[in-house]
């Protein structure tokens, strides 16, 4: 069974009378242990597929079925309960708290997944090079490691699915690596991830690239 599936997604944004049509009909899933990349031109709808995806924006049209589990159109409450049960997300911007530290962001995702390891924490920032910041705040990281930081967070609960945008944009070569072999870790362990990226070293990893123009995806 797919872990994520979503079916003919549509969704539109309107300004004034303007309209745009962010997403036209996009069909996909993501197995387990797949990696899959979403490519495309900027304004092409990667980022508003990965929103509706991950129930953080509803649809205009079409639905998504997460392990079994339908999250479109449902209560926000119950969005955010499958979200932090199901997936990791790892946003552009804005994955920290700014007033909690580097572990107490960790701490607040495992809370919300209902998850109690604590020990869990001190692997986490090892994996990800950050357990000298563990007590550090947002405003104190560097972009690299703010990434990085983010990254422990969003795998903090051990998601079926990772959902990242743009991961490597403002990052390094060697964050980048990191990032990589992160995600090569979960394929080998059997887990998924699904991102938006324009690096052609991130999508040489994945197991299938889906390309995306105008809010369609495409064929070359």
């Amino acid at each position: 069974m797919p872990l994520i599936e979503a079916h003919e997604l549509y969704r539109f944004y309107h300004v004034g009378d303007d309209e745009t049509r962010a997403l036209r009909g996009i069909s996909l899933s993501v197995g387990p242990g797949e990696i899959v990349a979403v490519t495309g031109p900027s304004g092409s709808g990667k980022s508003t597929l990965l929103s509706c995806l991950t129930g953080l924006e509803e649809p205009d049209g079409g639905y998504v079925i997460v392990a079994g589990e339908r999250i479109t159109r449902r209560s926000e409450a119950l969005r955010a309960s499958i979200r932090a049960r199901r997936f990791g997300i790892l946003q552009q911007t804005h994955n920290l708290l700014a007033h909690l530290t580097v572990t107490e962001n960790i701490e607040l995702q495992m809370h919300l997944a209902g998850i109690a390891n604590a020990g869990q924490i001190e692997s986490l920032l090892t994996a990800v090079d950050l357990l000298h910041r563990a007590y550090g705040y947002p405003n104190e990281l560097s972009g690299g490691e703010a990434t990085r930081a983010g990254l422990a967070v969003a795998v903090a609960a051990d998601p079926i699915l990772l959902v990242a945008d743009e991961p490597t944009a403002e990052v390094d070569r060697e964050t980048e690596l990191r990032l990589i072999d992160h995600f090569k870790q979960r394929r080998r362990a059997g887990k998924s991830t699904l991102f938006a990226t324009h690096s052609e070293a991130m999508s040489g990893i994945a197991d299938r690239v889906l390309k995306m123009r105008d809010g369609k995806l495409i064929n070359d």
